[in-house]
């Protein structure tokens, strides 16, 4: 696992220096031969069931049930079809952002090589839903058709102007999706309140943490910042991102 605290960024083949990891799996949990999985987790908190990584896969189809947590994932490579109790399909494509909800029925299916970026949560600590359909429970994004129904922000941040909406909630209240977008601003750093993952759609940001430390991210980047980093965000112009923030 990569460093717990201070802004990470993601990378499609893991850290330079470390890569991915082969998985062991179970026959159980396939309905196909196995596949070859290798993953890198760059943030995990197994205390309330949070894991931020990337992970790919090749051929195969998981055994049927329910979905093992709220996941939020960006499509690098490849192509995925989620099958559900009734037979329906739902297709993602490359470059597509989805997100799943914890314990909706289906079998993830998947034919040639995948990659993905990815935040993964299921608490312990919280009841898994009863969920008896998988309906309103796939959601696609297409990060190329900014969505239409952004509100103002009732507290802008750093002199910027800024809208967004709430795409997903998951059944708990401890996770949201949605998208965001800003003028130019500069926010003054601070604490963050929420463990938050972020995928750059338009624009570029620096982001400076307490020791002075810069990153600077740019569209199609994606990072992710634990619960307690101190930082500030800058941008010189525009900007718009999809963020999952867990309380």
């Amino acid at each position: 696992m990569g460093k717990s605290e201070g802004v990470i960024r993601l990378e499609a083949g893991g850290p330079a220096a470390i890569g991915l990891t082969p998985m062991t799996l179970d026959p159980a949990d396939f309905q196909s031969p196995l596949p070859d999985q290798h993953i890198h987790l760059y943030y995990e908190a197994p205390e309330i069931g949070l894991s931020v990584g990337v992970w790919t896969t090749t051929d195969m189809q998981e055994a049927f049930g329910p979905y093992p947590g709220d996941e939020f994932m960006l499509l690098l490579e490849g192509r995925v079809v989620m099958v559900d109790g009734d037979g329906g399909e739902t297709a993602i494509e490359t470059g597509q952002t989805f997100v799943l909800r914890n314990g909706i029925p289906i079998s993830w299916k998947q034919e040639g090589f995948l990659r993905k970026l990815f935040l993964l949560y299921q608490n312990p600590a919280e009841a898994p839903p009863r969920v008896e359909t998988a309906a309103g429970g796939i959601l696609v994004l297409d990060p190329t058709t900014p969505g239409a129904d952004l509100t103002p922000v009732d507290d802008p941040i750093g002199g910027g102007q800024q809208r967004e909406r709430v795409i997903f909630t998951n059944d708990a209240g401890s996770l949201t999706v949605g998208e965001w977008e800003s003028s130019a601003f500069a926010s003054q750093p601070q604490p963050y309140g929420v463990h938050e993952f972020v995928q750059l759609i338009e624009g570029a940001v620096t982001i400076t943490e307490l020791n002075g430390e810069e990153q600077q991210f740019q569209a199609g980047d994606v990072f992710f910042i634990p619960k307690g980093t101190h930082c500030g965000w800058r941008a010189e112009g525009p900007v718009r991102k999809y963020y999952v923030a867990v309380t």
